[in-house]
């Protein structure tokens, strides 16, 4: 199974969400990474269903594969933090979130994150001198977190994949699989 040219057999990948996530930023790119070959797993701090969102209404209810409170990351090779304003405002308040993220830069693993998803890396501490992007409205979040704010597509500064809104989704898979296949 390859996309983009790239395998990403038994890649082992964590989605990070809470209730008000961005549907199509979570389900195309975990498409993408399950058709490159990705083991991928839904978590979150909640129950075993979370919500997505779109177009200011609540979709369907989404099965969770674990509980953040059961996982650590040493368990997944990259991580994916979709989008929707809600969702990573929630994570960010999260301890047990937040560490879990900050756990892939201590570890040099491989973090893309879409739109609002940003949020949640800014309470890692760990944006001082990067290059990214963003959806617009946390564009000074991101930059007094000390990172270079872009407006492009897709920005990847290292092992950290960034992108704009969902119509950037086929940019953000590509940069991701690529990215993401360094860890093979």
């Amino acid at each position: 199974m390859k996309a983009n040219g790239k395998s990403l057999k038994n890649l082992r990948v964590a989605i990070l969400v809470c209730d008000g996530f961005e549907e199509t930023e979570m389900t195309k790119p975990r498409l993408a990474l399950k058709k490159a070959g990705a083991i991928v797993d839904l978590i979150t701090p909640k129950a075993i269903k979370v919500k997505g969102w779109r177009h200011g209404k609540w979709t369907k209810a989404f099965k969770v594969d674990k509980q953040l409170e059961k996982v650590k990351s040493s368990e997944y090779d990259a991580l994916l933090l979709p989008g929707g304003v809600m969702n990573p405002d929630k994570l960010r308040t999260n301890l047990k979130a937040v560490k879990f993220v900050k756990d892939f830069f201590a570890k040099k693993k491989p973090i893309a994150a879409i739109c609002h998803g940003p949020l949640t890396l800014i309470e890692t501490g760990q944006l001082k001198g990067r290059k990214m992007t963003s959806f617009h409205s946390i564009k000074t979040d991101i930059v007094n977190a000390g990172a270079k704010w872009e407006n492009k597509q897709v920005v990847v500064d290292k092992m950290l994949v960034t992108s704009r809104e969902p119509k950037d989704i086929p940019a953000f898979n590509k940069a991701m699989i690529d990215v993401f296949s360094t860890m093979m």
